[in-house]
């Protein structure tokens, strides 16, 4: 088994242990993820450490399914890492964006603010638009055509795990606690 392999292996187990027991933090959405049980007894992990763990199986496995090689991996690990953060930096700062919308519908008062608010949220999503662009433009540098294309549906079957995952952990919260509702 190669190196890359067994990383794959590791990083793939590493990663449907931490759901498992993330499970019940996640499917209730808290702010660190984990069981209720005593905070001494109780692994928990936040969720920036489970998306970076996320992103380090990715990047495994890009490696394997694109076929990249050890000098092109070297300028891909910052370019994919980079449209990574990219993405991940334009999610928070939409979320929290939306967040205040919420906080402003709730003022019957405050169409102004509610204006300005969708103004940023604009300004916010374009922005991230390009800047997204720009690091996904940076990746394809390194890659040839095949593993371009390779690359657009590696990302699609992540994103499906992601989603994946996240179901299972929720599916594993409510086999854990069937008296609660959903």
């Amino acid at each position: 088994m190669s190196r890359v392999t067994r990383l794959g292996a590791i990083a793939g187990t590493i990663l449907v242990a931490l759901m498992a027991t993330a499970a019940p933090g996640l499917a209730r959405g808290q702010g660190r993820l984990g069981g209720a049980g005593a905070a001494g007894d109780d692994p928990t992990v936040s969720p920036f450490e489970l998306q970076k763990l996320f992103d380090s199986y990715a990047l495994v496995q890009a490696q394997q399914f694109l076929g990249i090689s050890d000098e092109q991996y070297t300028r891909f690990l910052p370019r994919f890492m980079a449209l990574q953060g990219a993405r991940r930096q334009a999610l928070q700062q939409r979320t929290r964006a939306l967040n205040d919308i919420r906080k402003l519908l709730n003022d019957p008062q405050g169409d102004e603010g509610v204006k300005n608010a969708l103004k940023q949220l604009q300004d916010i999503d374009e922005r991230a638009a390009g800047e997204t662009r720009k690091a996904s433009d940076a990746v394809d540098q390194v890659l040839d055509l095949r593993q371009q294309a390779k690359f657009r549906i590696f990302e699609e079957q992540m994103e499906r795990r992601k989603l994946e995952l996240v179901t299972r952990a929720r599916q594993a919260n409510r086999a854990n606690n069937p008296n609660r509702q959903q």
